[in-house]
């Protein structure tokens, strides 16, 4: 009797050494756990929709002061799109639960489906502003090829000006100073919202390093909250970039290293 439970035994033992090999095999980056870890942030914590509500509570009332002091030339509110407006964690989520980084194909395989919820706040921050008599322009650095999928997202919730007209989509560059000053030939620019710091300033253009950008941000400090909105973005930006000192070919170890070596501890 003892001996018909041997075999049994010994294909578990064999199994979970099995599993415990490809575990250790596929064990996730500092980086890409960092990540999984923000994006459901992102989707589960009260603390993110209320910094997002903060946000753009703040940018109504910017609205409502705006209204009563009209231009030369009418108001426009200039937006980026993704992390401001659209949520895409569920897209962060799977690369980097896969232990992968972001590439062109799975991004566009994301927003061709045209699915992503709405940032809290958003669209009723945007839709009031548009019932002020406010216009909206949307730059975002999504590429040419996903215009169709893009106005269909955002049309999706009803968002106002969501037509190619007032959808500004990467070029030549990543850049948003041209298409800023685009804006600013018809448009006198009350507010700009985004996620990512070059969203607001060409000061943080052409890839700067991390005491550049804390400079820079020192320098506009009054702007924040007042002319310049803030969405709270963890997962990823040009702070990313300027820690691994904008080199997109490190591998995940590399990046680990160098997180490793900066992050504050108390060893």
């Amino acid at each position: 009797m003892k001996k018909s439970y041997i075999l049994p035994i010994l294909l578990l033992l064999t199994a979970c050494a099995s599993t415990k090999k490809v575990a250790i095999g596929n064990a996730t980056s500092i980086t890409n756990g960092g990540k999984a870890w923000a994006s459901i942030w992102q989707q589960r914590a009260a603390e993110y929709k209320a910094l997002c509500f903060q946000a753009y509570n703040i940018a109504k009332l910017r609205v409502d002061e705006g209204v009563k002091n009209p231009g030369s030339k009418p108001w426009a509110i200039v937006t980026d799109i993704d992390e401001t407006l659209l949520d895409n964690s569920p897209y962060d989520a799977s690369r980097a639960l896969e232990n992968l980084d972001y590439s062109d194909a799975t991004w566009k395989g994301w927003t061709d489906k045209a699915i992503a919820d709405t940032v809290p706040g958003a669209p009723s921050f945007f839709k009031y502003a548009a019932s002020k008599g406010i216009t909206i322009f949307y730059i975002t650095n999504r590429n040419e090829a996903e215009r169709t999928t893009t106005l269909k997202n955002l049309r999706l919730y009803g968002l106002p000006n969501a037509d190619d007209e007032h959808l500004q989509l990467k070029t030549t560059t990543s850049s948003k100073e041209a298409r800023r000053l685009n804006v600013l030939k018809t448009h006198n620019i009350l507010l700009l919202c985004g996620d990512n710091l070059p969203d607001f300033d060409m000061l943080y253009d052409n890839h700067p390093s991390e005491d550049s950008r804390v400079a820079t941000t020192r320098k506009l400090e009054k702007e924040f909250g007042n002319r310049y909105i803030v969405i709270p973005n963890p997962s990823y930006g040009d702070f990313e970039g300027a820690l691994f000192h904008f080199n997109y070919k490190l591998t995940n170890a590399q990046k680990d290293s160098v997180i490793k070596a900066n992050i504050k501890t108390d060893k």
